[in-house]
């Protein structure tokens, strides 16, 4: 069966023959003509396989032709098949950029130029999507770190603002407006928490609480929800149709991230319009693999989100997924909707991806590894709220000055003996300098001259018996990154309120389990 060839043909004469010898050679050769340059970059904007060219075409000429292809940045093989010509003219078009020379008395090697010309630009062009494919993962990674960066610094600020918020709104002498102004500033600063909390979900570096959920459910759960989100003017149309629907991921996150999408597509279509929900199952290739940084080959479970709104064109969509990136009016969003999404379907081990044309709508599809279903246990009920108080000793290891003090203003007016470090090392002296017992270490989980993780591993060869409770505003990137085992370890995210903390330190005070060397 011969193979489709589109040439693009610059030259007057002599397609007749190079015509045949490619139908020779198992071709089946399509021609698009051009003698001028207009003419030229007209035809460039679509796709040929090989260009193929007179040394001279009256006043335009191989030489020509291959500026203009070079102008426009197309990678496209161009052989010229000429009449008798001096080897000075064959030696400037090699210079110029010609894959080859022939002349039209002997094509015996025009097959053998083409089919090496034309896999060499495969080999190119597959080059180049996956330079573009490795900088857009490294420039993605090198935002989600600054990002994380980012959000940590900012938990410590809100753990003091809301701690001490809290502590002052307990009191019972504070008049009306200065409770009134109190209870502003710690909504406020809730408002920040949860920006943080985005950033830290498009860095991949929150805590999700992944269990089995079927999809078809979910989407039937938010529908009602949804079709109040998108007004009137739109029409929803949910399609369950995964055979196979059980996933392992956060049912909250993957909420979120479908609230997210849906509002994009609800903002496309200003004057109504259709949106489409649908769940299917796929399997995903190597090749599709090879696309996405870190997604195996297998059986997934996928979600769309189609609209017939606006559509955008390919600069925004090189755009999408980073963050504060947005094409709404100012004051109408933050342009970390995306991000977040992004952040936590690549956190969940899935993949996420967003077609879109001008003026035909946009369709985002998420990608969830398809997982064996597991009965449900039932939930536990939550316990009853104990004492918040206790008599126990506490060291304290946190860098973060003003945090530090929140913390032991919380713990020393709930009975507390507390212990301050603000390094490792000092923590060290304190473990074989203080004479009683040491109940708990609350330490933070990234700290100058040694992280958390490491300290404990040596306080644990001092203090065996000695408890651990770990805080950080990094979250899942500090606890993975420095070591912290995934399960059965004592955490607590800032920002936290004091009453949060002080629960957690009576939670692990009365557990057997998360002493410092792991015993129970």
């Amino acid at each position: 069966m011969s193979e489709p060839l589109c040439v693009l043909f610059i030259g007057e004469t002599g397609a007749e023959v190079v015509s045949a010898e490619l139908e020779s050679g198992g071709y089946a050769p399509f021609f698009q003509r051009v003698v001028t340059e207009e003419q030229l970059r007209r035809t460039l904007s679509g796709r040929c396989d090989i260009a193929i060219s007179d040394f001279a075409v009256g006043d335009f000429g191989a030489l020509d032709a291959l500026r203009v292809i070079q102008e426009k940045g197309v990678d496209l093989p161009l052989i010229v098949v000429s009449g008798k010509i001096k080897d000075s003219e064959v030696l400037a078009a090699l210079k110029a950029g010609a894959a080859d020379h022939l002349t039209r008395g002997n094509l015996m090697r025009l097959n053998a130029a083409v089919e090496r010309e034309i896999r060499a630009a495969k080999l190119r062009r597959e080059r180049t999507r996956l330079e573009e494919q490795f900088r857009q993962a490294q420039k993605m990674e090198a935002v989600g770190r600054l990002a994380g960066g980012v959000a940590h610094d900012f938990n410590n600020l809100l753990t003091v603002i809301t701690g001490y918020s809290d502590m002052l709104l307990a009191g019972r002498d504070l008049k009306e407006a200065q409770r009134t102004a109190l209870q502003e500033i710690r909504r406020s600063a809730e408002r920040g928490g949860a920006l943080t909390h985005q950033l830290l979900a498009f860095s991949r570096r929150q805590p999700l609480e992944a269990r089995t959920i079927r999809i078809n459910d979910l989407i039937l759960q938010v529908e009602k929800l949804l079709r109040r989100l998108i007004g009137e003017d739109v029409e929803l149309v949910t399609i369950p149709a995964a055979a196979q629907d059980a996933v392992e991921a956060d049912a909250g996150r993957l909420e979120q991230v479908i609230m997210n999408l849906v509002v994009n597509a609800r903002d496309a279509m200003p004057n109504g319009g259709k949106l489409t929900i649908e769940t299917g199952t796929t399997r995903l290739d190597d090749a599709f693999s090879a696309k996405q940084l870190g997604v195996r080959p297998g059986p997934y479970v996928t979600i769309s989100v189609a609209d017939t709104g606006t559509g955008m064109d390919e600069k925004i969509q090189s755009h999408l997924f980073e963050p504060f990136f947005t094409t709404k009016n100012p004051g109408r969003g933050t342009g970390l909707g995306l991000a977040t999404a992004y952040g936590i379907i690549r956190q969940s081990g899935g993949a996420i991806g967003i077609v879109s044309e001008l003026g035909k709508g946009t369709t985002a599809c998420i990608y969830l590894r398809l997982a064996e279903p597991k009965p449900q246990a039932a939930s536990e009920k939550t316990a009853a709220r104990g004492s918040l108080t206790g008599a126990e000793t506490i060291l304290l290891v946190e860098d973060e000055a003003r945090v530090r003090k929140l913390i032991v203003d919380v713990l020393t007016g709930r009975g507390y003996t507390v212990l301050e470090a603000t390094r490792g090392r000092e923590a060290l002296r304190l473990a074989k300098t203080h004479e009683g017992s040491i109940d708990l270490a609350v330490v933070d989980v990234v700290m100058p001259e040694m992280s958390g993780p490491d300290l404990i591993r040596q306080l644990a060869r001092l203090r065996p018996r000695m408890r651990v409770l770990y805080i950080s505003g990094y979250t899942e990137e500090a606890m993975v990154h420095h070591g912290i085992p995934e399960s059965g370890i004592a955490f607590l995210q800032k920002p936290f309120l004091p009453d949060a903390l002080s629960q957690k330190v009576r939670e692990v005070l009365d557990n057997r389990t998360n002493s410092a060397n792991g015993d129970t």
